[in-house]
């Protein structure tokens, strides 16, 4: 039995909104409601309603359908945070020198669906027969940047100077000093050896 609740023009950002839901994400109900309500951030309060909202479809649908569940078995399945508009939000702060700050207030639609499902039966059924499960981090299920680090770059090693490989620059200014002085030592050990 899955039941969803959507609290929407939740004040503050979406991205301060995250960093709350991010903590009560694949938790049990009773677990996510105790995190929620000693939370020192300031979007906690709106995301705990929409939690005791999930809660409330969850028992309704599940009186519609005549099945029993109990609401401490219910966990968090998904919960995620969409950004809301700021159009016709926008103030101006005053700034030094008779300059203004133009400021937007932000508003975020919360989303938060509650399943009675477990959890281990839930991964159980998204593997294929004889397929293995690879571990993934927290933030590459996330998706974005974290998903996909950046390769580490390394410079090949040469057994030649860096010098001798590049070609020569046309008539004009050196680079840098320590570059001009490279040059005119190679050119001093060229004319020795010949």
């Amino acid at each position: 039995m899955e039941a969803r609740a959507s609290a929407k023009f939740l004040r503050g950002s979406a991205q301060k909104a995250r960093l709350v839901i991010d903590m009560i994400r694949g938790k049990n109900v009773n677990q996510a409601l105790a995190i929620l309500r000693y939370s020192n951030k300031r979007a906690a309060l709106g995301i705990e309603k929409c939690v005791k909202s999930a809660i409330a479809n969850a028992n309704e649908s599940a009186e519609k359908a005549n099945v029993s569940v109990d609401p401490d078995d219910l966990w968090l399945k998904a919960a995620y945070v969409d950004r809301g508009p700021t159009k016709n939000r926008r103030r101006v702060r005053p700034a030094p020198q008779g300059r203004a700050y133009r400021e937007r207030r932000h508003f975020c639609h919360v989303t938060v669906l509650v399943s009675s499902d477990k959890p281990d039966a839930q991964a159980k059924t998204d593997a294929k027969p004889g397929e293995v499960k690879t571990a993934v981090s927290k933030s590459a299920k996330r998706g974005g940047a974290a998903a996909a680090p950046r390769a580490k770059r390394t410079a090949p090693k040469s057994e030649t100077p860096a010098a001798e490989d590049k070609p020569q620059k046309k008539a004009g200014k050196p680079a840098s000093k320590t570059a001009s002085k490279l040059g005119s030592a190679l050119r001093r050990k060229k004319k020795t050896d010949e």
